[in-house]
């Protein structure tokens, strides 16, 4: 059988970037690659699963205990950011890590400094995954995709070991806001689940933040320089403006904790137009809303001053899901003993982003969020300890173990 660390080698090579512009599910054709050798692998381990129409892989290891115990799910998903490219990525595999700085990639002079990331210390003496400088990784989330399947191998290697239903997913798209827009709760059967999309190991989150997303287009009016006096309007200094009015110091380089912010993604422009598209994020509702509003004023001010030539759409992206998991509290507890058991020290904290396990809350399926033990998600920076994801895998085991045997 294979081991951790090829599983999850052998998943980021296949390129799973999504995209946002695209209006098809899975947006990206690649994804369907990945996708389908997942189901086939479990299929081969004698694990009955189906991949729909949807892009959605679902499976289920059925109980092995006469006891009524819950149907638990553990999920991950298979897309990587658009932020960067997930194309022919070249992983690095350093063993032994000396805790010193780690160069990437020698022609770029690109390096992983202790300086810039202090939190590389504390993984001395381990095996580090890393990129080649040129690429992400894929540690997000195909760090979870990998310590999902090791835990279903293990399953099935091990009869021996008691478990109620499990249930599996992988989904696409989650990168773009849209993992679970066509899952089917009821269809997948889990009581309760996980996602396995953190980052560092003995992340155990429950709270996220509420997200929207604003496109915005400026349409300028572009005359001749020499005789634009009074005339012309240069729809990027108009779109520059917008940004001014917006708080410096919410944007995501000044924040932290429970802090939200406005982030400007991208920005396109010539005179005659310009387009720019934000992500807004906040914990508290009031304060989300409290944003919405200031962005929705900020255009309405610039028409009123220019003449309505902005334009805005803003979409919800998804909610806070800890007023849906919060009530059935024995979930995190049942986490943390897990982790416990596995010799990690838990840290409960709020996700400063968003996962398929929001949006699931809120369709009924309560659903925290796992570390899966990856740093710097969405860039060359990005890497991963082979060490937390076999603590990720082994406390996947654990909290199926403690399902089965606790009330």
């Amino acid at each position: 059988m294979e081991n951790l660390i090829d599983k999850f080698l052998r998943y980021v090579s296949v390129e799973t970037t999504s995209d946002p512009e695209s209006e098809t599910q899975p947006s990206t054709e690649k994804q369907w690659n990945l996708l389908k050798m997942l189901n086939e692998e479990l299929k081969l381990l004698g694990i009955k699963s189906e991949l729909d129409e949807n892009g959605y892989v679902m499976a289920t290891i059925p109980s092995n205990v006469t006891a009524q115990v819950p149907a638990i799910g553990f999920i991950a998903h298979v897309d990587t950011s658009p932020d960067a490219s997930g194309a022919d990525i070249k992983p690095r595999i350093i063993n032994d890590y000396d805790g010193k700085d780690l160069i990437l990639n020698d022609k770029m002079n690109l390096k992983l400094k202790v300086e810039d990331f202090p939190e590389l210390a504390q993984y001395r003496g381990q095996t580090l995954i890393t990129t080649d400088g040129t690429t992400l990784l894929g540690a997000d989330d195909k760090a979870g995709v990998a310590e999902i399947m090791f835990a279903a191998q293990h399953l099935v290697e091990h009869p021996e070991f008691k478990h109620g239903d499990i249930k599996i997913a992988f989904t696409p798209d989650e990168e773009i806001g849209r993992g679970v827009a066509k899952f089917d709760v009821v269809k997948f059967g889990a009581k309760y689940a996980y996602t396995m999309d953190g980052g560092e190991i003995g992340e155990l989150e429950y709270e996220n933040f509420n997200a929207a997303a604003a496109k915005i287009h400026v349409q300028g009016c572009n005359i001749h320089p020499g005789y634009a006096k009074n005339k012309m309007i240069n729809s990027m200094l108009v779109a520059m403006e917008l940004n001014n009015m917006l708080p410096v110091e919410q944007r995501p380089a000044y924040t932290t904790g429970y802090e939200g912010f406005f982030h400007l993604t991208d920005f396109s422009g010539t005179v005659e137009e310009s387009s720019m598209q934000y992500i807004i994020r906040d914990h508290d509702m009031g304060k989300f809303e409290e944003k919405k509003q200031l962005i929705i004023a900020s255009v309405a001010f610039l028409n009123k001053k220019y003449g309505d030539i902005v334009t805005i759409d803003l979409k919800h992206q998804y909610y806070n899901m800890r007023k849906e998991v919060e009530p059935h509290y024995f979930i995190i507890e049942k986490a943390v003993m897990a982790m416990e058991m596995a010799g990690v020290k838990p840290k409960i904290q709020p996700i400063r982003g968003g996962t398929d396990g929001a949006n699931l809350s809120f369709m009924g399926l309560p659903c925290p969020n796992l570390f899966a033990g990856g740093h710097n998600f969405h860039g060359k920076m990005e890497y991963v300890p082979l060490e937390s994801m076999e603590k990720a895998a082994k406390v996947i085991l654990n909290i199926i173990e403690l399902f089965a045997t606790q009330k």
